[in-house]
Order: structure tokens, then sequence, then C-alpha cells
């Protein structure tokens, strides 16, 4: 019988209404047979993520009930179970049922008489007592149990699961793991499940170990414990763990900093990890494999392209005659460093592009098009834009490139055809096809990205990287372009001479002084793009909100403002600005639909921003949208609560199970706003941001703005974090594996490492 503590349902199958395979999500009506919830109706629609029901068994399913405004009450299964037959005749029914492959009546009952009732749990937990049943071949019995397990499986680790709290998704995860060795893993060892599945932390498995009486000292608890320390470690952008340092936070996480864990003690659980492929251990570094093997490929994938000879070097008169003729068909002239930098393109295999605003990265960019157009395709019969790759991290930074060029541009997870998991179209064994590419915001992507994308490459392609190595390096682990500058292994240009807005720009000129460390005695005075507000705390969010008010009162729209934030949380925070925000750009109104998604109202007219990356419907984690439309459950073909959002063109619709993977826009972080720019910045600076206010981080907040920039709040605190330059500081050994790979030597980094910040801190 149900725990009569928890509410349940026990029922029998009427019909499967629905059931998506991939997510083993599952909508079911059934006949209620027992229940200690109050039910108006018979009949119950019950749904969660449990495989199809079958006909003729009893289940008992846990969870609440749930009133949907059109269909009634449903109920929202946490866990649920089959109740297995408990007479003789009902279980020589189930065995004797089509379940069952070349198990007939007479087979079934011999199984029955010979077991008992129980001969369900039997068998699962004892093969071996099939032999007590006479006349059983070895073939029966091998498809008798694979059935077995096959019908039982999942239904057993669902229920046995559901006693330390785990629902039925993350346990469909566990199940697809260790299938019907599930339960076994789970009593052996339930830190196995931190090793190998997704979104199961080593805190979980901490909890269910002590409930199942394991010791603090056991093995398998040491080896999850060092993998979690590297999992966090990787969260916060570094690429490697020193030993000792590993052995301090696993230390801290095991034993609550006791140091019962030494170099000698450690090492052993190190050995093991590492020959079970867990760890890659290097001199006194540990890494996660991943990482260690991104690395590893970045250096050996430049090396491939970079050593595939060149044609020989443009001759000189012919590319100043070249740019010369560009320069009277566009109406300009290039500067000095330009040119370099076109013809530094133009001869070298790999090269790095750098520069901060106004510097004129794009210029150089469409020159390179031009120049290559005209140098190395005029023997072809025709010019083919196909020839060319554009790439950039974002939605938001390839169409700005494309917008610049002209050409048409990509996000690198399309452009390799991502395909949602670690796995893409394009790869070493099939690569792109072109003769130049071209990777702007390169400073965004990270280890495994760039990895991934070199090797797509193909040895005899032209590779352009363009960045500022000043902004904030990648979310994920790593800092690619900064490790490739200092490694100096590539043909690099720097670009510094400003051009965009050389004698007003007031914006321009702070973020130079800001990359030259030349803010000491910074006169942050209000000029024609420029305005720093004064505010205490308590009064910034007000001040936000005034400024707001007068850039729409002067015709601006809610796509020119955007407010950039460090934090999500605070009075100044993300959260807390957007909830203000939503009633100065989209108030309500009763023309408007609005829909209720936890403490968050979204309404028609909203902008949101996508915060994971979907390839399948064509939108990444960074887009900013606009919702255009609501539909109630009896207008939307999926019969579920709906939103329409038109990402500049594209629209997609989500139901309620994804809106966590949008949120409102008016402030985001300036994590998100990395490859992207807006007419009218808007930053708050409070001291409640203080231990995330650091230089790159205020760089490219800065960098963001195109034609005016709004600081309000607290002047000390802004220059305070300017001072912060070595914030971001990551730890990894590209420039190592470079340097050993060109076979130069580098100089070890000694500098002082300044309080660690980490993207997650702005969460």
């Amino acid at each position: 019988m149900a725990d009569q503590e928890k509410g349940f349902v026990k029922a029998k199958l009427n019909h499967m209404i629905f059931h998506k395979p991939e997510e083993q999500f599952s909508i079911a009506s059934v006949s209620v047979i027992d229940s200690n919830e109050e039910l108006d109706e018979e009949e119950l629609v019950v749904k969660g993520h449990f495989p199809p029901l079958t006909y003729g068994n009893d289940y008992v399913f846990y969870g609440t009930i749930q009133t949907h405004p059109k269909f009634g009450d449903q109920y929202q299964v946490f866990t649920y179970e089959k109740e297995m037959p408990k007479t003789e005749e009902s279980l020589i029914k189930y065995f004797a049922s089509d379940l069952f492959y070349g198990i007939g009546l007479r087979t079934a009952q011999k199984i029955v008489y010979s077991l008992g009732v129980n001969a369900v749990d039997q068998i699962l937990k004892d093969e071996s007592v099939l032999n007590k049943v006479p006349g059983l071949n070895s073939e029966t019995k091998k498809r008798l149990i694979a059935d077995l397990r096959l019908n039982q499986g999942f239904d057993q680790v669902a229920v046995e699961l559901a006693k330390y709290g785990i629902g039925l998704q993350l346990a469909q995860k566990i199940y697809e793991v260790f299938q019907e060795q599930t339960i076994q893993q789970l009593n052996e060892n339930p830190y196995s499940f931190v090793f190998y599945v997704e979104g199961f932390g080593f805190q979980r498995a901490d909890e269910m170990a002590k409930e199942m009486g394991i010791e603090k000292d056991h093995p398998t608890r040491i080896e999850a414990g060092i993998l979690h320390a590297l999992e966090q470690e990787s969260m916060s952008g570094h690429v490697f763990m020193e030993k000792d340092n590993l052995i301090e936070q696993a230390n801290k996480l095991l034993y609550q900093r006791q140091h019962l864990l030494t170099e000698e003690v450690i090492e052993p659980y190190l050995k093991s990890l590492e020959e079970e492929d867990l760890i890659v251990a290097e001199d006194t570094k540990v890494y996660l494999p991943h990482l260690y093997y991104s690395e590893e490929g970045i250096a050996s994938q430049i090396k491939r392209i970079m050593d595939l000879e060149t044609d020989d070097p443009v001759d000189e008169s012919l590319l100043l005659k070249t740019i010369g003729d560009i320069e009277e068909r566009e109406g300009f002239s290039y500067g000095e460093e330009q040119y370099e930098a076109i013809k530094k393109a133009m001869n070298e295999k790999v090269m790095l592009l750098t520069g901060g605003p106004g510097t004129g990265k794009t210029t150089v960019v469409k020159g390179i098009i031009h120049c290559y157009d005209e140098l190395f395709r005029t023997t072809k019969k025709g010019k083919h834009e196909s020839d060319y790759i554009l790439a950039a991290p974002t939605g938001r930074a390839s169409k700005r490139l494309s917008e610049a060029t002209g050409l048409k541009a990509k996000t690198i997870h399309s452009l390799l055809g991502w395909s949602g998991d670690d796995s893409f179209e394009f790869d070493a064994g099939n690569q792109l096809e072109g003769e130049l590419i071209i990777v702007d915001e390169f400073s965004m992507v990270d280890v495994w990205l760039a990895n991934s994308l070199l090797k797509a490459i193909p040895s005899n392609m032209k590779v352009v990287l363009v960045g500022d190595e000043d902004q904030l390096p990648s979310v994920g682990p790593g800092q690619v372009l900064a490790d490739l500058l200092e490694s100096k292994c590539i043909p690099v240009s720097h670009l510094s001479e400003i051009y965009r807005q050389k004698e007003d720009s007031f914006i321009i000129q702070l973020a130079h002084k800001i990359k030259n460390n030349d803010v000491a005695e910074l006169p942050l005075e209000k000029s024609g793009d420029f305005n720093l507000i004064p505010s205490n705390q308590d009064h910034t969010l007000n001040v936000v909100e005034q400024i707001v008010e007068r850039a729409l009162n002067k015709g601006y729209t809610m796509k020119d403002i955007q407010v950039l934030a460090p934090m999500y949380k605070t009075e100044v925070g993300i959260h807390e600005l957007n909830q203000s925000l939503q009633t100065i750009f989209n108030p309500y109104s009763e023309q408007k639909r609005q829909i209720q998604h936890f403490d968050t109202i979204l309404r028609t007219g909203d902008k949101v921003i996508q915060l994971v990356n979907q390839p399948e419907k064509k939108v990444y984690n960074g887009d900013i949208g606009e919702i255009i439309a609501i539909k109630k459950p009896n207008e939307s073909e999926q019969k579920k609560d709906e939103i329409v959002i038109d990402f500049e063109g594209l629209q997609v619709s989500y139901t309620k199970q994804d809106f966590n993977q949008i949120m409102l826009a008016y402030a985001i972080s300036i994590h998100k706003s990395q490859g992207s720019e807006f007419p009218i910045v808007v930053m708050p600076v409070v001291r409640a941001f203080k231990r995330m206010l650091v230089k790159k981080l205020l760089y490219t907040a800065i960098t963001r703005s195109k034609t005016s920039l709004i600081i309000c709040g607290d002047y000390d605190a802004f220059l305070d974090g300017l001072q912060k330059d070595n914030a971001y500081k990551r730890r990894t050994t590209l420039v190592k594996r470079l340097g050993s790979m060109f076979s130069i030597d580098q100089v070890e980094d000694e500098s002082e490492e300044e309080e660690e910040i980490t993207p997650y801190d702005f969460m």
C-alpha cells in the first residue's frame, strides 16, 4: 500500500495521451482505484517523466494535484511504482503475456509454482533462482531475465531513487547511464553518479551515502570529492589545479578543513582516477581530461595549419596598388597600422588582430576581404561568398560582423553544426570548406570551443582571429586569446591608433586610458557622450529609472537603451532592475496579455534574453528578442500556455517548461553583453558590487556603448575597480604547450594573483 504520509493516486491506465521518448515525458489518462487526495472524478490525467504505461497493471503515483484552467485537475507525478500481481493466477498471466517472448502458459505456471508470488523480486535479485524451475533451458532463462529487467528496470530504479528525493527526470538520466545495474551501483557506490551523470552533484551523493552508512573515508567518496573540486575550478575558468591547492580544497570539502589528506595519502586516489581516465595528472598539475586535451588540441591544430607553407609573399608594390584602388573606391584612407595588418593577413597562414574600440578592427577585416578578392582570386572564373567563412561566438556578434562586411556570418556553434551535445557535424574528419576564415570576438571563446573550431579548419585555409585582449575572458574555462598573444607563436597586429569618433568621443578615450592604466587622475566630467551621476546605494535604482524615463521621452526606444550590471542579486542587481524597469518600458495594460513564471511577470512587448544555446530553435545564449504573443492552451497547437518571441525576424515558441530559458532583458549582465553594442548604456556602480568591480569587467561594459554611456553610483567604487587589473588571471598551460610545440622558451608568470573573480560570482 502507498505511503499514507505522501499524496498518492493508485490507478489503472485508460490510454496514453502523449509520450516524448527523448525526455521520457508522458501524459496519460488513468482510472483511479484508491487515493488520499481530494479528487472529484474517477478519471484523472497524470503527467511527468516516466515511460509509457502498460494496460492491465496497477500503478501508484506520488505527486501533487495541479488545477489546469481549462482541463481541470491533473496529477504532477514526482515518482511512481508499478504494483506487481499479488496472486498466483495474476502472476501466471503476467509471465504468459506478450511482455515475455517465448514464455507460454505452462512455462509461466512452472515459474510461479516453483518460486511463489515474489518470483519477480527473487529473479531480479538473484538470477540463479531460475535453476529451481524445471525444464528451463539456458536460452529461455536469458530471454526471461532480459525481458524482466526491461519491463521492471526503470520502475524499480524510480522507486528506489525516490527514497532519496530524486525525481523521475534525474532518475531517467541515471538509468540511461547504468541501466539494470543502477540499483546495484546505488547500493555499492552512490558517488559514481557524480562521475558519470550530468547534473548529479557531490553534495547530493554525500547525503545519500550518509543515509546508507558509507564511511567518510570510503575511497569512492574521496575520489568524488577530488573530481568535484576540479569541476568547481573549471567553473571558475581555470584549466587545472595545482596538487597542493587540490589537497586543500578536498580537505575543505570532505573534512571541514581538517588536514587529513596529505600528498602521500591522496596520491593513490589520483592514480586510480587517472587509470579510469577521469583526470590527467602532469607534474604538479591536475586536469579534467576534456580541458587537458583541449589545450593540447589547440596547440597541435595551430601548428598543423601554420606548418603548411603559404604562397610567396605578396609583392609590396602590387599590395600598395590594390589597397590604393580599394581606398579610392571606398572613399577613405587606411592608417599605417591598418595597412600593416592587411599586409600581414595576406602573407601569414594564421594571424591575430587585436585592438580597442575605435581602432578600426572592422575596417581592417573588410580590407582583408577586399584585398584577398583582388590578390588571390583574380584567376578564378567567379567570386563566391562561400569562399569566406565569417563567425563569432554569439548571435548578436555574428550579426554585427555580417552588417559590417556585407557577407553572411554565423555563430561558431552554427558554423560547426552543433547537435546540442558535445559533438559537431564538422570536425577533424569532416572539415570546413573555404579559403579564408575570420572569427570575431575571439576573447569570448573557451578552450573546448576553440579546439573544436580549429580541428574543423583545413590546413590550406587562412585564419584571422579578431578580439580585444582587455575584455572579459570566456565564461567557460581558459583565456585562449590572451594565451595565444602571450605565446608569441602567432603573428599579431596590434591596433592602437584611434580613428572612430577621434575628436569627440570620451567613451573611446576612456576605454584607451583604461587599457593603458592611465586612470589615476581621470576627470570623469560630463561630455557629449558620457556622464557620471553620483548617487548613494539607496537611491541608485531610482536614478537609473529617471535616466531611462528621460531617454524614452527624448524619443529613444527600448532597443536603444541597455542597462548593464555585474550582479543578479542586491538592491541594484539585475533581477531588481528588471522588475523596476519593466514598469517603465512595458507597463501593465488591459490590452496586453501576461503570464506569471515564478516571481516574474512576462507580458507582450517585453524585452527578453535567451539564457542557453538551443541549436534546434536557432537561438543562442545572449540573443535578445521581444515577446510578440502569449497564447492560452486553447489557442496553442500544443494545448499549453505558450510565449512567442521575435529574435530580429526569427520567431520562436516556448511552452511553460521552457520559460526558464529566458528572462527579462531591460538589465542584463556585463558577461551577457559581450559581442554586442547598444546606442545607450546605463551602468549602476555601487559598493555592493565591490568584489565584482574589476578592470576587465568595467572595460567590457564601457566598450558596449556606441553613442552614450551613463554611469550612476559611487565614483570611488568605479575608480577602485579600475585598479584591479589581475583579478581574471586564470590557471592555464596553453602558453607552455604552444611554446613546446613551436620550440619557444616561455617565462613563467610569477605575478601576484589578486582576489579571484569568476563568472559564476555574478549569478
